[in-house]
């Protein structure tokens, strides 16, 4: 097994990769507990041991169910079974349910210790590290939330031969992010380590800015118009395959924007949809103001224009004040579905 630190001072924590890791949840869960609550979803293949009584709480599947009446129904939850400030909320899912799971803990008694054991793909290379939660409103993904950071998060890798094809090419976008914010060949890594890897890239540019004020929202590289795609769709496109998308989109933005060249355009097609195989078009039928619309909703934006992180001369970084034309040309480029 791989442990990776997340360097945070006095609320550092270790994000434990490998098969079996759930054996190392006891460890991790604090001395004051005497009780935990697990937030789970019915179908969640790993079963866990905290080491001290629980009391299991299922949750919905669905986009829908990442809502704040969920957190009101974990919080009361929470009440009746009287967890206190001392206990744990274990999380067991894939990244909807830590981030619900997150939520709901960092909210309960003004906070309460969380550990994420996490069952996806996505959910080890990006949801479950960082200590960003949050659910959804109608008008926006992740609007509500807050930074609550874990004790510890647990990537079993026992839990990725029982995941469905789709749910693996999710996890496949988020670790084409990757590739563009550092270069490396992930791919060439075997699941260990290539996981592990991405949790390291994570940690250090959150250790480096915990709450997003610069270098943390390079982690977003893609987000902007996959989180519009999701919406828009009603979370048909998932998550993973929004992302794969919304990586050729802010090439072609940048692009328009004279920061790269047609060849690196060329080169974010060979990864994302050569490399990973993954989608590099838009699902037909979808009104492309409408998606502008939703990408000026983007948590990342701030006030006078459309905010995104793009390639360029330097790399990936924050692009502030993007026209709204330019926005929408760029998805005449990518192109949709025929």
């Amino acid at each position: 097994m791989i442990t990776v630190r997340v360097a945070l001072g006095d609320r550092g924590y270790d994000v434990v990769v490998g098969h079996g890791a759930r054996s190392e949840l006891a460890a991790m869960v604090p001395t004051t507990a005497r009780r935990a609550a697990i937030v789970t979803q019915a179908g969640v293949p790993l079963d866990v041991d905290p080491g001290v009584p629980a009391e299991r709480f299922v949750i919905g599947e669905g986009e829908e169910h990442k809502s704040l009446a969920t957190i009101e129904s974990l919080s009361r939850g929470f009440a009746e079974i009287g967890l206190t400030r001392n206990d744990i909320v274990v999380s067991v899912g894939g990244g909807m349910v830590s981030d619900v799971a997150g939520f709901a803990a960092a909210s309960w008694h003004r906070g309460v210790a969380v550990i994420h054991v996490t069952t996806t793909l996505v959910g080890m290379v990006d949801a479950a590290v960082g200590g960003k939660t949050g659910v959804n409103l109608p008008e926006g993904k992740n609007l509500v939330g807050a930074f609550w950071q874990p004790s510890g998060v647990i990537c079993d890798l026992d839990a990725l031969a029982t995941l469905p094809p789709r749910e693996l090419r999710c996890g496949r976008g988020e670790i084409a992010k990757y590739h563009f914010l550092t270069g490396d060949d992930l791919l060439a890594m075997d699941d260990e380590h290539r996981i592990a890897r991405c949790v390291q890239i994570k940690a250090d540019i959150v250790a480096a800015d915990e709450r997003e004020g610069g270098q943390r929202a390079l982690l977003n590289y893609g987000h902007t118009l996959a989180h519009a795609l999701e919406i828009a769709t009603e979370y048909r496109v998932a998550h993973g395959e929004a992302v794969a998308v919304g990586l050729v989109y802010a090439a072609q933005l940048a692009h328009r924007l004279g920061r790269i060249s047609a060849e690196r355009v060329q080169h974010h097609y060979e990864v994302v949809g050569g490399a990973y195989e993954l989608p590099t078009t838009l699902p037909e039928g979808l009104d492309p103001a409408e998606l502008v619309a939703l990408m000026g909703r983007d948590k990342k934006v701030l006030a006078g224009g459309l905010t995104f992180v793009l390639d360029g001369p330097n790399g990936v970084e924050l692009v502030n004040d993007v026209p709204a034309e330019a926005a929408l040309g760029a998805l005449a480029d990518v192109g949709s579905t025929a």
